[in-house]
């Protein structure tokens, strides 16, 4: 009875929520594009967290340098999506004279193909390292890519370096610009509440292949590396390949959030992927519970959307003191303050994994 009662709350609750990610955006947007712009980015990072946590929090492998793979992403669309191929290569220019607009279905599959594949090619060379050598040779290839995307100018102008890549194609869903206001339903809706639903659709399916991966043969082995790779080995398991496999299924996540990001924004630099950047995705996954989904979500959002409403925060206590303390400063010692709390008070997690592995408690006797 008590099963089913729980099974029945858990189905309220998963309905509750649903309603109330559908319904928010619409509430929010009467209130200018401020906040929902502020929770799609959130929705974006969930996408990266949740990429970043199968490398981490199910395989046990310590990447430092995931944002790479959202760099890739973003410039693939930028670059299929945009006039600056057009504008620096003759043989574009003639192939397509009216510039590159590549279709989202098209898109998709070729950023998480392309991050795959850098994903496969930073693994390769670090099956067997461990912990913190890891961490510094996942630091170091994304520290890498972004160098490449600040100098790939010259002799050949591929990322326009430190400038950017401006002009990039709005998202289009069925020939209809994400970038449009629209009638739904009779509901105006803004350009960032149709982002929303596109993020949004995008979370979910990632959320069920995450959930599919975590219960299946792979998972299992995934986790059976992360608690103890020679055990892992000795019952045959091939770590290579898991590894590799781990590498490349994470990286998908952050070419298709890179993707949506360039289409977002419409304008994209190597200053959006940054050290600090992969930082905080890692930090995401920590601090929500590392290998539950619930918690990574919960951290993602939280962090995604705590930098942006401690802002108001930080402004009206740098008008308490006269301007006397600068607000971004204080704004980002808020933040660390709150992640220290986080992880005092919870030190595995805002939502960590339940305890696997421990024995069922003893019947006594009579």
């Amino acid at each position: 009875m008590f099963q089913k009662m729980n099974q029945t709350q858990k189905l309220v609750a998963f309905l509750v929520c649903a309603v109330l990610a559908l319904v928010l955006p619409v509430f929010l947007q009467q209130y200018g594009n401020g906040p929902v712009r502020i929770i799609d980015i959130a929705l974006l990072y969930v996408l990266l967290a949740l990429g970043l946590n199968i490398v981490v929090g199910y395989a046990g492998l310590l990447d430092l340098g995931y944002v790479a793979f959202y760099a890739v992403g973003a410039y693939m669309f930028a670059l299929l999506a945009s006039p600056h191929l057009t504008m620096n290569f003759e043989g574009f220019a003639a192939a397509f004279p009216d510039g590159l607009h590549m279709p989202l279905w098209l898109i998709i599959p070729v950023g998480a193909g392309l991050a795959a594949f850098f994903g496969v090619m930073l693994g390769a060379p670090t099956l067997k390292l461990r912990g913190d050598y890891l961490a510094i040779v996942t630091l170091g290839f994304g520290e890498i890519i972004r160098v490449f995307l600040l100098n790939l100018e010259h002799p050949v102008n591929i990322t326009n370096g430190p400038r950017g890549i401006a002009a990039i194609d709005p998202i289009t869903v069925f020939g209809m610009p994400l970038s449009q206001k629209t009638q739904i339903l009779g509901i105006e809706m803004a350009g960032v509440t149709l982002y929303y639903y596109l993020f949004l659709a995008l979370v979910v399916v990632s959320v069920i292949i995450c959930h599919r991966l975590e219960n299946s043969r792979v998972g299992r082995a995934w986790m059976a590396i992360r608690e103890d790779e020679i055990a892992a080995k000795a019952m045959g398991i091939n770590t290579r390949n898991l590894k590799l496999l781990a590498f490349g299924m994470g990286a998908t996540f952050g070419g298709v959030a890179g993707a949506m990001f360039a289409g977002f924004q419409g304008f994209i630099s190597p200053e959006s992927f940054s050290l600090q950047e992969s930082i905080m995705i890692v930090a995401m996954v920590v601090l929500g519970g590392m290998g539950h989904l619930p918690g990574v979500v919960l951290g993602a959002l939280l962090l995604a959307a705590l930098p942006e409403v401690l802002r108001y925060v930080a402004g009206d206590l740098q008008s308490v003191t006269g301007g006397r303390i600068d607000a971004s400063i204080l704004r980002q010692l808020l933040i660390a303050l709150a992640m220290i709390i986080i992880m005092l008070v919870r030190p595995r997690g805002l939502w960590p994994s339940p305890e696997h592995g421990k024995a069922a408690p003893m019947k006594e006797s009579a």
